[in-house]
C-alpha cells in the first residue's frame, strides 16, 4: 500500500504492463510453478501474496481456524505493497495465489495476462457513510458533496485504478464533471496528512486511515465504493490459468477454505479485530472503531462488469476482456 508518490499518470500503468509482459513470457515457457507437497505430512504447501490491510483478515482467520489444513493445504503468507507487485509474482510462480483489487485484475485481463480469480476477497458494505472506503476532507472544507470534488485536487493511492474510476463515477452521478478532477498519487498513510495540510483538497482512503482521518476531525464526503455499487467486489484472490489447470484439487481446496474463512470473518467481527493486531500496526484505539468491510462468499459478477465498464469509460481498458476466463 505504501508506495513513493508519483505524479506521472502514465508511468505506472506502462511499467505494470511491461512487467506483466515479461513474466507472461516466463509463464508461457513453463516457469509458472507447481504445488509442492510437504514431506510426510500429506499436505500441499502454497505461498499466497497478500497486503497488510484489513481486507485480508479472513485468510489469517482461516489459517487459525484450520480451514486450510482441513483441505490439506499449508499456507505461507507473503506481504507485498500492493496488487501491482503481487500479480507478477503469481505469474512467475513465486506465489501460487494472490490478492488484488478487482480493477488491477481487469487491467491484466485486458492485456491478455492469463489470470483466474478463485475466490471473493472483499466487498463494500453498501452503506453510504458507513463503508470501509470513502473520500474525506477537512472538517471546515467547503466541499459538501461528491459533485463539489470537480475542479479539486483529490489524492488516491494509485492513479488510473479502482479509486479513480469509482470517484469519477460518484461525482458524475451527483451531477459533477469528473474530467475536472486533478488526481494526485500518494500512499494511503500520507493522504490523511496531505488533507490536513491542505496539500490536496480531498483524499480517498480506506480503513484504518478512514477512522484515523475522521478521528482527527476530517469529514466524509462520499463513500465511493458503496456509491458505485452496494455489492461492489473490491478485491479477489487469484492464481494463473496454468496453475489452476495443473492443480485443480489444490485450487478447489483453496476456494473452499476461503469461503469458510469469509463466512467466519463475517460472523465474528471481534475475532477480526483481534487478528488484525497480528499482521498490522493499527493502533488498538483505532482498531476498535474502524468500519469492517463485507466479506461475501461469492464474487458479484455484475459489479465486476460495472468496474470494467468504468475502466473502459476512463480509457484504462482499450482491449476486449475475457471475463469468463477471469472470474470463478
Amino acid at each position: 500500500m505504501s508506495r513513493p508518490p508519483t505524479h506521472g499518470s502514465a508511468r505506472r500503468p506502462r511499467r505494470f504492463v511491461l512487467a506483466l509482459a515479461a513474466v507472461t513470457a516466463l509463464l508461457i515457457s513453463g516457469c509458472g510453478g507447481d504445488d509442492t507437497p510437504a514431506a510426510s505430512t500429506g499436505t500441499t504447501q502454497v505461498t499466497v501474496g497478500v497486503i497488510p490491510i484489513v481486507d485480508v483478515a479472513p485468510i489469517y482467520l482461516g489459517i487459525k481456524q484450520g480451514f486450510f489444513s482441513a483441505e490439506h493445504l499449508e499456507l505461507k503468507l507473503e506481504t507485498a505493497q500492493g496488487g501491482a507487485a503481487i500479480v507478477p509474482s503469481v505469474l512467475s510462480g513465486q506465489y501460487q495465489f494472490g490478492f488484488s483489487n478487482t480493477t488491477s485484475l481487469l487491467l491484466a485481463n485486458s492485456q491478455g495476462v492469463p489470470l483466474q480469480a478463485v475466490a471473493a476477497g472483499v466487498a463494500s458494505t453498501g452503506a453510504d457513510g458507513k463503508d470501509f472506503g470513502a473520500v474525506i476532507v477537512k472538517g471546515d472544507s467547503p466541499i459538501k458533496s461528491a459533485k463539489d470534488l470537480a475542479g479539486k485536487r483529490v489524492a488516491v493511492n494509485t492513479l488510473k485504478n479502482i479509486n479513480t474510476t469509482t470517484v469519477n463515477n460518484v461525482v458524475q452521478k451527483d451531477g459533477g464533471d469528473p474530467s475536472r478532477i486533478t488526481f494526485v498519487e500518494l500512499p494511503f498513510p500520507d493522504i490523511v496528512a496531505a488533507v490536513a495540510k491542505g496539500d490536496v483538497d480531498a483524499g480517498q482512503v480506506v480503513e484504518p486511515f478512514l477512522t484515523i482521518g475522521t478521528g482527527q476531525g476530517d469529514r466524509q464526503v462520499v463513500s465511493n465504493y458503496a456509491g458505485t455499487d452496494p455489492d461492489l467486489t473490491v478485491g479477489m484472490y487469484f492464481t494463473t490459468q496454468q496453475y489452476a489447470s495443473a492443480n485443480a484439487t489444490v485450487v478447489k481446496g483453496f476456494t473452499n477454505a476461503m469461503k469458510k474463512s469469509m463466512e467466519y470473518a463475517a460472523a465474528h467481527p471481534d475475532d477480526v479485530r483481534a487478528i488484525l493486531g497480528t499482521y498490522t500496526k493499527i493502533d488498538p484505539a483505532v482498531m476498535k472503531n474502524l468500519t469492517l468491510p463485507k466479506w461475501p462468499t461469492a464474487v458479484d459478477r455484475d459489479s465486476v462488469q460495472l468496474l470494467a465498464d468504468l475502466a473502459k469509460k476512463d480509457g484504462l481498458i482499450t482491449k476486449p476482456l475475457t471475463l469468463d476466463k477471469l472470474l470463478p
